[in-house]
């Protein structure tokens, strides 16, 4: 079983990337799709909406407030699209593929620990993650349509996200350390892939 477990994780990194900088999509679905075809950028999407949904205030009832769930997915796709037009004018943007990996490995860390940061912080921290991911994508994708796609398909995998982590974190705490534990390793073994 370890040794299947190694075999796997250090496949993984080759299958992960969804950019490899050699083509680019045109169109509004192709844009919607990009997101979903990377296990880096699904996994890094989705953990910003489990983490966002884990570290938000809880106002009365204990009940998460849309206001505390907003700010860091609109600020992810606001720089995410920053990103992608920086890449899609042919600005050479360095350290795509480590960067986009450690945000992976770090988003999965706050998850797993549960760790709340000042909004200034968390904003600063999610959106210098999202250009880096938007700049990966912008290599790709081609024209306003596509842009407008990816946006959206990027905040559908944060409401999807936010609704995991509600569903998780009813199970008790273990869940939502146990996918911070699975994120952390997954950006691990990208983050190895990405400077090997």
């Amino acid at each position: 079983m370890k040794r299947t477990t190694t075999v796997f994780l250090l496949t993984l990194p080759a299958l992960a990337f969804a950019h490899g900088g050699n083509s680019a999509d045109h169109g509004f679905l192709a844009g919607l799709a990009h997101p979903f075809t990377g296990l880096d950028h699904l996994a890094a999407m989705l953990a910003v909406g489990f983490w966002t949904a884990l570290a938000g205030g809880r106002g009365e009832g204990g009940r998460l407030r849309p206001r505390d769930l907003l700010p860091v997915p609109l600020v992810f796709m606001a720089l995410l699209a920053s990103g992608a037009i920086v890449a899609a004018t042919g600005v050479a943007v360095p350290a795509i593929e480590p960067l986009v990996a450690a945000s992976v490995l770090c988003v999965g860390l706050l998850v797993g620990l549960r760790l709340r940061l000042p909004l200034p912080a968390a904003l600063a921290l999610v959106g210098a993650f999202a250009f880096f991911h938007g700049a990966a994508h912008g290599q790709e994708l081609a024209g306003a349509a596509a842009l407008a796609g990816m946006v959206l398909g990027t905040g559908t995998l944060h409401l999807l996200g936010i609704a995991a982590a509600r569903a998780v974190s009813e199970r008790g705490p273990a869940w939502p350390r146990a996918a911070g534990a699975v994120l952390g390793l997954l950006g691990a073994s990208l983050l190895l892939g990405a400077v090997a």
